[in-house]
């Protein structure tokens, strides 16, 4: 029987995509809808002293001018964060502090970013409201502004909210090993500080609202730009006091998401409440910059670190002290901040360990997760080391990873801490080693290196740097499928998680098809609509094919079981003589006679014809939940190979290679593009991306003028070997691939860019590597070479 897992399907999405057919918020229109548009403020860090809204209010088209008063009673405010209820191994174990500062839905007494929302106009159409926007007079007092980090957890640092106490939002610490003997049995004790900037998500759709109120029914439709559909429900019911029943929230297509969609954002409660207080549908779609200043930021870490190890390069342990600018609020409490601790070693042994994290305040964009979540930052750090031992005691950096890798014969590893699930944090499988040779032999390294020997004769610098990655994914609390076959035969299938990119349509459908032994066309699955189960979490940590597609075989199992017993009493044999293939069940050792799957759902209704058997439920459908028991590890390696311009500063990528254990891949085609898309970010994140403030708390890199991205002329075309080691986590033996791309790129690229400077010795520790910066780092190097 022919299995479609592991096979290039085609996408079922694309046609809609390429076309032009796709459906995103925007395109929705509604009859009688109005449209909002919001006013932010200017001012970092301020206090409201008075709002006038009468010349906005009174101007032709505006239906009313909304601020935080008007909310009162009638919303609730955020008040929890989405993890702040940690396991309580994991709370006793590394002895958080946490202090909870939610954002408020509109600013009232002060403002504490540029962009915060302080009013919203509602009007016949968003011409009117952004034309009224002007007109609201808002008197700010101005307070001290703190925009960095070190300055922030100061004593006198001016405090951004003051029942905090300090802006010290968040600290913990995770100790493994004896430390202190570490560092006294080391030959060598490297200290350094590494850097990694504050960026933004840049989805190709900016986020959006739709919310439709219909009395009657008391019924609440919201279509919304998220990662997290469930979540928005949840919370709506929670915050307008509307049954969770009556709502339903849809995610169309959507244009992107990377981390930063799958907050729950204060529009995404507003909206739907002046929806259901107008009775009129309400609109509100982001404008690109909105989305800069206000939609969430990520990474914007400082890595203290202290790392001991031998003559042969051995690592004996390792101390990191780190701060986490979250800017104004922190609404996800360790999120980003445990997972750079707790995938800082990656897959190296490194038996004595300490790390301290702290998540600080200052008056900036908040944070939230955004690809790869914590471990880009973690793995840059980790990488970093690995080649600045090696310049140390004059190895090959491939010798000293070797040397200290975790072995196979090792596995399961525990390395000695919980993970963020409160599970012990185990590696379950891999061959590091072997993997780091594959892609060795991809890029030919020995010949490189002769390469480039011959290169620097002729006065041109390339170099060649590697990256690790480890990355937990497919991480709980649940997912769920409902698989149903309808009168005609066809199989729906239904998910909680919610796609902007994964190819759920497609992988699920293939996932879903080798089950009942059918052709993925025979296949349509459904997600990002709440009303297709009851509960559901959403798409973001690597987490979707590990737990929507567990689901989803769950599902169709217990349906093809269902069907094959029903049809065990419509042939009045036993099921055991029986078996499913090609949209048939029939007889085993006569496969022409049997009954087909339509003929089954028509025999699966209930009523006096219903032919399911006694104890089990009448109809055609099937429902599953899978709980994951913890996280599974992916792993991979990147090679970059660059070339540097000594004269302008500028790093050219020759080539890129990208060796990866995602488990069993599920689409081989769908998997490489989501690293070919992850490394496209990740090489932003290395060479282009950075969010700036002035002392003020301004955003200075507000627009593409000033904030670059790579376009497609400065991504190659990622060269991908694969290993696929099955999770025993999962019954498909899947691990994730989502953010994998995306984790490596900074510290491939700042590594090949050292290594094509090493004649110089020059290190870099803080990204992005802008021409610039590079080109200034080679006039110090050369000056030192002077003197």
């Amino acid at each position: 029987m022919k299995q479609f897992v592991g096979q290039n399907v085609k996408r079922k999405e694309d046609y809609r995509l390429l076309t032009g057919s796709g459906r995103f918020v925007a395109d929705i229109r509604i009859e009688n809808m109005v449209e909002a548009a919001i006013l932010r403020s200017t001012y970092a860090h301020a206090k409201i002293k008075n709002i006038d809204l009468s010349q906005a209010k009174n101007y032709e088209g505006v239906l009313d001018v909304i601020i935080a008063d008007d909310l009162e009673g009638n919303v609730k405010p955020f008040t929890e964060f989405v993890e702040f209820t940690l396991p309580p191994q994991l709370e006793a174990d590394i002895k958080p502090t946490i202090k909870k500062n939610p954002e408020p839905m509109l600013a009232k007494d002060k403002v504490t970013f540029v962009g915060q929302a302080v009013a919203i106009v509602l009007a016949v159409d968003r011409y009117v409201a952004e034309d009224a926007l002007a007109l609201i007079k808002v008197e700010y007092e101005a307070l001290p502004v703190v925009t960095d980090p070190f300055e922030t957890i100061k004593d006198d640092a001016p405090v951004i909210h003051q029942e905090l106490g300090n802006n010290i939002q968040s600290h913990f610490e995770v100790k493994v090993g004896d430390i202190d003997h570490a560092f006294k049995q080391a030959n060598h004790i490297l200290k350094t500080r590494i850097t990694t900037p504050r960026v933004s998500g840049n989805p190709l759709e900016t986020r959006g609202v739709i919310a439709e109120y219909e009395v009657r029914n008391q019924q609440l439709e919201v279509w919304t730009s998220t990662q997290v559909p469930y979540m928005v429900r949840s919370y709506l019911s929670k915050l307008v006091g509307l049954v969770e029943g009556n709502i339903r929230v849809v995610a169309p297509d959507v244009g992107g998401g990377f981390g930063p969609k799958c907050a729950v954002y204060p529009e995404e409660i507003i909206i739907p409440y002046l929806a259901m207080k107008y009775k009129r549908p309400v609109k509100w779609i982001e404008d690109r910059l909105e989305h800069m200043q206000s939609t969430r930021h990520s990474r914007d870490q400082v890595h203290d670190v202290e790392v001991a190890f031998k003559n042969d390069g051995t690592i004996l342990g390792l101390k990191d002290q780190f701060l986490l600018d979250n800017g104004a609020h922190n609404s996800f409490a360790l999120c980003c901040a445990y997972n750079s601790a707790a995938h800082l070693r990656g897959m190296y042994h490194i038996p004595n360990y300490n790390i301290t994290g702290r998540i600080v305040l200052t008056n900036k964009t908040p944070n939230v997760p955004y690809r790869g979540a914590g471990r880009p930052e973690a793995v840059y750090v980790m990488d970093r080391i690995i080649y600045m031992i090696a310049s140390k005691l004059n190895l090959d950096p491939v010798e000293v990873s070797m040397r200290n890798f975790v072995r196979p014969e090792h596995m399961p590893y525990d390395t000695g801490i919980f993970y963020r699930d409160g599970a012990n944090m185990v590696l379950e499988n891999g061959d590091y080693t072997e993997s780091l040779k594959q892609a060795m032999k991809i890029v030919d390294y020995e010949e490189f290196r002769q390469q480039q020997e011959e290169a620097r004769k002729k006065g041109k610098y390339i170099g060649i740097g590697f990256s690790s990655y480890i990355e937990g994914t497919g991480i709980g609390p649940f997912e769920g499928a409902v698989v149903k076959i309808d009168s005609t035969g066809h199989i729906l299938v239904g998910v909680g998680s919610s796609p902007h990119g994964q190819s759920h349509e497609t992988t699920f459908s293939q996932i879903c098809a080798d089950v009942f032994g059918v052709n993925p066309e025979q296949v349509t699955v459904r997600a990002g609509d709440t009303s297709l189960l009851p509960y559901g979490v959403g798409t973001f940590a690597s987490r979707g094919a590990v737990t929507a597609g567990s689901a989803v075989q769950g599902a169709s199992k217990q349906l093809k079981e269902k069907f094959i017993a029903t049809a065990g009493v419509m042939l009045g044999v036993s099921s055991d003589v029986l078996e499913m293939h090609g949209g048939k069940v029939y007889f085993k050792n006569d496969p022409a006679k049997g009954v087909s799957l339509q003929e089954i759902a028509q025999a699966s209704k209930p009523g006096p014809r219903c032919r399911v058997p006694k104890g089990i439920e009448p109809g055609a459908s099937a429902t599953y939940y899978f709980v994951p028991p913890t996280v599974t590890f992916s792993s991979g390696f990147h090679v970059a190979v660059v070339e540097v311009d000594k004269e302008t500063g500028f790093v050219n990528i020759l080539r890129y290679i990208v060796v990866h254990d995602c488990g069993r891949v599920i689409n081989p085609k769908i998997v490489d593009g989501q690293i070919q898309g992850g490394v496209a970010q990740g090489i932003g994140g290395a060479l282009y991306e950075e969010i700036i403030y002035d002392k003020n708390g301004q955003l200075i890199t507000g627009t593409y003028m000033d904030y670059l991205i790579p376009t497609s002329m400065e991504i190659p075309n990622v060269e991908m070997g694969h290993q696929e080691y099955l999770s025993p986590h999962n019954p498909i033996g899947i691990k994730g691939v989502g953010e994998g791309g995306a984790i490596s790129p900074p510290a491939a690229i700042a590594n090949a860019v050292c290594d094509a400077m090493k004649p110089l010795n020059i290190e870099i520790n803080t990204l992005p590597i802008s021409p610039n910066k590079l080109r200034s780092l080679i006039e110090e190097a050369e000056l030192q070479e002077v003197y």
